[in-house]
């Protein structure tokens, strides 16, 4: 049998649970000739757990239009607005806050993050998830 090899990667954010074939799924895996609804099923069944959660996904196309993918964890933006409770962030952060988030709570989320960030210190994860705390309009307090 001849080796795979793969001739697409494809980026998407998908709520868990609820992928169907319908945009932003659908138009981004039709071009490259893979079965839609096996891919729907399969992300399905794997994040039916995890609630209303944004679960960044990485597909790998191959040239038999088989795939694999694999689960990212949510974006440091989606934690940081559950963890404060709010919808969105802040359209003006330098001036109107929205919210607070404590030490402790920076740190759960960076651990969370680091295995999907480009560092494998805690100290530098901790920094990255403030400058998006900040960037969101979210004070935090020691």
């Amino acid at each position: 049998m001849a080796k795979k090899e793969v001739v697409a990667q494809v980026k998407l954010v998908i709520p868990a649970g609820k992928a169907n074939p319908a945009p932003p799924v659908g138009p981004a895996l039709g071009p490259h000739g893979i079965n839609i609804m096996e891919f729907c099923k399969q992300f399905n069944a794997q994040t039916q757990n995890l609630g209303d959660t944004l679960i960044p996904v990485v597909l790998s196309i191959y040239n038999d239009r088989s795939f694999t993918f694999i689960l990212k964890t949510p974006p440091t933006s989606e934690l940081i607005k559950k963890a404060v409770g709010i919808i969105k962030g802040s359209s003006n952060p330098n001036k109107d806050k929205v919210g607070v988030l404590s030490s402790a709570q920076i740190e759960e989320i960076a651990k969370k993050k680091l295995q999907d960030l480009n560092t494998t210190s805690l100290e530098a994860a901790i920094k990255i998830v403030k400058g998006t705390a900040k960037s969101m309009g979210i004070d935090i307090k020691d």
